[in-house]
């Protein structure tokens, strides 16, 4: 486990009961947002373009069942080029 990985765990744990409603919050290029999206195929997601229409905040709501949800979802769109996590 990469020690970013434990650190929030211990940080999810701590605030949060579980199962809870967690918002993740992103940055992405716009042409990257159907990728994210993808990812998240049961969830709803909001997302807000950019003045010059170069990027999107993207935010995502998921019921999450344990913190290892929240760090499987930061892992697998830690792959997508150029995203910004919030």
């Amino acid at each position: 486990m990469k020690p970013w990985e434990e650190s929030l765990r211990e940080k999810l744990d701590r605030f949060y009961s579980w199962p809870s409603l967690y918002t993740f919050k992103f940055i992405v290029p716009s042409a990257k947002v159907e990728e994210v999206k993808r990812l998240f195929p049961a969830h709803e997601v909001t997302e807000k373009i950019s003045e010059k229409g170069n990027y999107t905040s993207v935010t995502i709501q998921i019921m999450a069942t344990n913190s290892d949800n929240i760090i499987e979802a930061y892992q697998s769109v830690a792959g997508i080029e150029g995203i910004i996590a919030l």
